[in-house]
């Protein structure tokens, strides 16, 4: 008798200690966040990510016909386990698939992207009819206030992927006027848009003010290093700026002095972020994510919290190539980012060390919980382009390069160099042999570099001749030849450099200049990039391909 006691009193005992096990699992609620999902067969859809699908409903009949438009992404079945923080119990919470279809991304006008009417018409007089594939991916992602990583070759139109969703709120494109901007009054700043270069900022200040016309220029700021900073400081105090552009130490300096409030801003935009990663931006930029979007008074451990986030500001980081660096910094400075590729949304805590995208050419050693596989570099080179490498001494290659120029018949050519003392030997060699050439380099006045940029555009300059300093930012459509007289250190600097011409669509050639000792370094980026760059010669001002 008190054996089947005590046996009952164990079962009962087993029961509920099942029956609590369940109910813990099932007290954990879906989050409001972007990327947490229900347990059981819930899918991350285009209404969970805040989009609108254009197909409302699907019926049998129609569904053919939508998955000609529709592509889908998905994740593999196996689920990625992540301990939820704040459990006390340390319980394990399964992640369903994610499904996310695209719809949107296929739009074919800026207006079905939900941007306001008045920024469409802007637009259209600028020549701007359709959006390219990243455009059409991002700007309603930002839209719907999500942080994002925008990852696209160069020449895709990153910049307007961007800059479209904060001109759709915040100045005078938008859909509906503030009082301040009828009557004038004081605009604080709400968009901060960082980039590690001069050349990259003025451009994107350029963008801004031909979207915004001549009447609106004064809103938007340029504050960038060597230029006048007390003149930039009473522009500030007299325009009232609603955007400002600049590069991290000019933002981070004119801050600390106390005349750049930022502390309301909404907007947070880092261009070329593997770029401002680099160990001389770390103070600056520490600075500038203090302090842009962060209100006086909020302690560390708030501001770490979604809501907090979310509030504070919308940060948005960009760039071509997107090292597992940058995907560990959108974790730290982002509230639940998306990356964001032609065609392709996927949250970023998806994004494993083995999915890097700066490991190219490497077997795939991808998680199977990670629905991104590993990116070669070649998705951040433009489509058109073709790629060569020819062989001659280190004293010819100024030569080898006009003969290049004249066999190409290449109209507006960009030569990169790695070293700034011989820019100006080359310039010259050039000149002597007829060739308008000019060199560009950091050592230049403002002034100066401005004036060599705008004879190259205006086809007074044949050859441009830099270093490593222009292989981001320039933004030369015109360019139909980049020459590599010094190699580049490492595959992703190939592909900045290339993405200099075959911008927007167009067609482009790469030519590297190499010796017979460097031809190894020219293999590798070959392979590293998973592109074909044919040896060649040029002979007779013609281009002789060589089978190797």
């Amino acid at each position: 008798m008190p054996a089947l006691v005590l046996t009952r009193a164990l079962l009962l005992i087993g029961d509920s200690l099942a029956f609590r096990k369940v109910t813990q699992f099932t007290r954990i609620a879906p989050s409001q966040g972007n990327a947490r999902f229900l347990s059981g067969s819930g899918s991350l859809t285009l209404a969970s990510l805040g989009l609108k699908s254009e197909v409302k409903t699907v019926s049998a009949n129609e569904k053919n016909k939508l998955q000609q438009g529709i592509s889908t992404i998905e994740v593999p079945k196996s689920r990625e386990k992540k301990r939820v923080s704040g459990n006390k119990q340390g319980l394990i919470k399964e992640k369903n698939p994610v499904d996310i279809m695209t719809a949107p991304f296929a739009a074919k006008s800026f207006s079905e992207l939900g941007l306001p009417p008045l920024l469409v018409e802007r637009l259209e007089k600028e020549g701007f009819t359709i959006p390219t594939d990243v455009q059409a991916a991002a700007v309603p992602t930002v839209l719907k206030n999500h942080d994002v990583v925008i990852q696209s070759y160069t020449g895709s139109g990153k910049t307007l992927a961007y800059l479209l969703p904060i001109l759709s709120q915040v100045g005078p494109l938008k859909e509906e006027l503030s009082d301040g901007y009828e009557t004038g009054n004081k605009i604080d700043i709400e968009a901060v848009i960082v980039a590690p270069s001069r050349e990259l900022g003025m451009q994107i200040v350029r963008e801004v003010e031909k979207l915004l016309g001549p009447a609106n220029k004064k809103l938007v700021q340029q504050l960038v290093g060597g230029a006048n900073r007390s003149r930039q400081e009473d522009a500030l105090r007299k325009n009232k700026p609603a955007i400002v552009v600049g590069t991290p130490g000019r933002i981070a300096e004119i801050s600390a002095a106390g005349k750049l409030p930022t502390h309301g801003c909404r907007f947070l935009v880092l261009d070329e972020i593997d770029q401002l990663l680099a160990f001389t931006f770390r103070e600056d930029m520490k600075r500038i994510l203090d302090h842009v979007g962060r209100r006086p008074g909020a302690r560390g451990g708030e501001s770490n919290s979604p809501p907090v986030k979310r509030a504070a500001r919308q940060t948005i980081m960009v760039s071509a190539t997107v090292p597992f660096s940058v995907i560990r910094a959108a974790r730290s400075w982002g509230c639940d980012p998306l990356l964001i590729q032609a065609n392709k949304v996927v949250p970023i805590e998806s994004v494993t060390p083995s999915g890097s995208v700066n490991i190219p050419g490497t077997p795939s050693t991808t998680d199977s919980s990670s629905n991104v596989q590993p990116m070669p570099d070649v998705q951040s080179l433009p489509p058109n382009l073709q790629h060569y490498y020819t062989i001659t001494r280190i004293q010819h290659k100024v030569d080898m390069l006009r003969r290049s120029v004249h066999a190409l018949d290449a109209k507006c050519v960009i030569a990169f160099m790695n070293h700034t003392k011989q820019l100006k030997d080359a310039v010259f060699k050039l000149e002597a042999r007829g060739m308008n050439a000019a060199e560009l380099h950091g050592d230049l006045s403002k002034l100066v570099r401005s004036t060599i940029l705008k004879k190259f555009r205006n086809g007074e300059i044949r050859v441009l001749l830099t270093n490593e300093l222009s292989a981001r930012g320039l933004d030369l459509p015109e360019c139909d030849l980049v020459v590599n007289l010094g190699l580049p250190t490492d595959s992703v600097h190939y592909a900045h450099r290339a993405g200099r011409t075959g911008r927007l669509g167009r067609k482009g050639t790469v030519v590297t200049i190499c010796e017979e000792s460097e031809v190894f370094v020219v293999k590798k980026l070959q392979k590293q990039l998973s592109l074909s760059i044919q040896a060649c010669e040029f002979s007779e001002g013609n281009l002789v391909i060589i089978e190797d």
